[in-house]
């Protein structure tokens, strides 16, 4: 059996969960969230607790089992708490900011690189140099923040760029000079 498979996802109050058949829909405070699981996968929701159970050991089925119950259980979580990315710009005159609710980088191009969220994505921009990027959906979010990090990824000389507020840049050695 898979061990994230077979854990239980305990629903907090205050969130509703609607099965049909394979469609979930999960509504909690922060919004709703709706997605269409695989049709293997057999799902229930009882005393508050959602389980997810897999039909036979095929190699199939033992690959969704666990991935089907990190999917439910990051609804949940996001329905509740929501997802956050932190990116940060580093580099002489990178900076953004706000205009509206839409994003703005200055990255060292000719031109302003402009973000407009997507539907259920929040930008923040507490200083120049930092980016938070929220919402209710995990893989939004994360493609998201990866979508503004390619703008400008770090590059290992200098270590310019927008990078994770956790990530660590491996430097590399700049040229060597000649020697005599």
């Amino acid at each position: 059996m898979s061990r994230i498979g077979r854990k239980p996802i305990a629903v907090p109050a205050g969130v509703n969960v609607d099965l049909d058949s394979n469609v979930i829909t999960i509504k909690g405070p922060k919004g709703t969230l709706s997605r269409e699981l695989h049709k293997d996968m057999n799902v229930s929701y009882e005393a508050n607790v959602i389980t997810v159970e897999r039909p036979s050991d095929n190699k199939l089925h033992r690959s969704l089992h666990g991935t089907t119950r990190s999917v439910v259980n990051n609804m949940v979580v996001g329905v509740t708490d929501g997802y956050i990315k932190n990116l940060e710009l580093v580099g002489v005159g990178y900076r953004a900011s706000k205009s509206g609710d839409k994003l703005v980088l200055n990255v060292g191009y000719s031109h302003p690189v402009e973000f407009v969220p997507e539907s259920g994505i929040e930008f923040e921009v507490p200083a120049q140099n930092k980016i938070i990027v929220k919402g209710i959906d995990k893989e939004l979010v994360g493609a998201t923040a990866a979508k503004i990090r390619s703008v400008r990824e770090p590059e290992p000389y200098k270590g310019k760029g927008i990078k994770y507020d956790n990530e660590r840049i491996l430097r590399k050695e700049g040229k060597a000079g000649k020697k005599k």
